[in-house]
């Protein structure tokens, strides 16, 4: 029998580190070589990493939650025949511990890093050599001109924070965060005290991060408008009636992605992405549309790529494949990346408005409320007509509040009188 160490692969260009989300494995579990091991969140997407080999794991590295790097040993096996490691296990000094992903404070606004001085501590260092720091943390350093190396960590095992960054421009220590009272309700004059933690983790954690950064780096405007179909809804239920078996049953959405992707050579200023890092905006003329997609694992933004080259029905079939996989967890590393669009539908919670947070690098976000019937002002008479609200966020910095509204406009008139949507 031998010993086989396996690493944290290399899971993507530019990846670096991976948290762990799921251990499919336990010590003592006898593998073949392809069975599931592990699920691992990176920046990119959640990978599911396989065995290597097969034999009988005796150790594991991390819990859910925990940070590793590329590189670390994560298991170790017994197999038949020599394995990879003579039978030795690295001394624990050489592999650095994983590193618990700490839940991040609410941003505070960023001052001008003109007056802040630099407080020289040492930063606590991953196998890379790197401080410890997420993406969107060392973001937030480059843009605030601060050397990670000399912000001190608070997080576990010395890992820098948003706190850490307001400190170091601050000038000050990182603030010891205060202790929350635990909340209490009087129900039927009986007080419940009991409360309960839930690790911020795997998706969850990078929807946090993701939003975060997002809304505190766009200057966010938001437009709303509302929009009759009532003839789109009478062309919805006409061909929802007269399709073929193998079509897919129409909803609101496909016709509103055509509609998108035929006015957007107008408005190309919102079919963009902006990187604020090199102030560079790519304007796409392929139209990629985001299709922000509720899941039980929290939510992903599956993408329908090329919609330009679409119909309608075509546009329904790819928007439910992708959903779909999305749901289930089979989706793609293509499937979830590369909108230049993004479209929100709130669906039966419906509601009147929203204000969209802009899917970064993206500078434009749709969404769509559920259409009901209210009595409306049509041609000059009081009518009930199907009227459905659309809330839009863009990123004031490339796009101005004209552009804005034109696009939404332009996308009213469309979908007012769906025929234009297939000339």
């Amino acid at each position: 029998m031998g010993t086989y160490e396996f690493r944290l692969p290399d899971i993507g260009e530019g990846v670096v580190e991976g948290e762990i989300v799921t251990w499919h494995v336990k010590v003592g579990d006898t593998v073949r070589e392809d069975d599931p091991l592990l699920e691992v969140m990176t920046d990119k997407a959640s990978v599911e990493i396989p065995s290597p080999v097969d034999g009988t794991i005796t150790s594991t590295t991390g819990a859910p939650g925990d940070i590793i790097p590329v590189g670390q040993v994560c298991i170790v096996f017994d197999v038949e025949g020599e394995g990879n490691s003579k039978g030795t296990t690295p001394e624990p000094e050489a592999t650095p511990e994983p590193v618990k992903a700490a839940p991040k404070p609410a941003p505070a606004p960023t001052p001008d890093p003109a007056p802040a001085t630099p407080i020289p501590k040492q930063a606590n260092t991953g196998a890379s050599g790197k401080p410890l720091a997420s993406p969107a943390v060392r973001q937030r350093a480059r843009q605030a001109g601060i050397d990670l190396h000399n912000v001190s960590g608070s997080g576990p095992a010395g890992r820098i924070t948003h706190a850490d960054i307001d400190a170091q421009i601050a000038g000050i220590s990182a603030p010891t965060p205060l202790a929350s009272p635990s909340p209490t309700v009087a129900a039927r004059g009986v007080k419940r005290t009991s409360t309960e933690e839930v690790p911020v983790i795997g998706l969850r954690r990078k929807i946090a991060e993701n939003m975060a950064e997002s809304k505190r780096s766009i200057p966010h405007f938001s437009y709303f408008e509302e929009v009759d179909v009532t003839e789109l809804e009478a062309l919805r239920q006409h061909l929802n009636a007269t399709k073929a078996d193998d079509q897919p049953k129409l909803t609101y959405l496909p016709f509103i992605m055509l509609a998108l992707s035929k006015i957007m050579p107008n408005h190309p200023e919102c079919n963009a992405h902006y990187d604020d890092e090199a102030n560079v905006v790519t304007r796409h003329g392929a139209v990629h549309l985001g299709i922000a997609t509720q899941t039980d694992r929290g939510l992903y933004v599956p993408v329908v790529k090329h919609v330009e080259a679409m119909d309608v029905w075509t546009a329904a079939a790819e928007m439910q494949r992708v959903s779909g996989a999305a749901r289930s967890g089979s989706a793609a590393l293509e499937d979830l990346s590369g909108s230049t669009f993004t479209i929100t539908s709130l669906g039966r919670d419906g509601g009147l408005g929203a204000t969209p947070i802009i899917n970064k690098p993206e500078v434009s976000i749709l969404g769509v409320h559920k259409a009901n019937e209210r009595p409306l002002v049509y041609n000059g008479r009081i009518e009930i007509r199907r009227v459905m609200n659309l809330s839009s966020s863009f990123d004031h910095r490339v796009v101005d509040g004209a552009d804005g509204a034109a696009l939404i406009q332009h996308l009213k008139r469309m979908l007012e009188h769906p025929a234009t949507i297939f000339m």
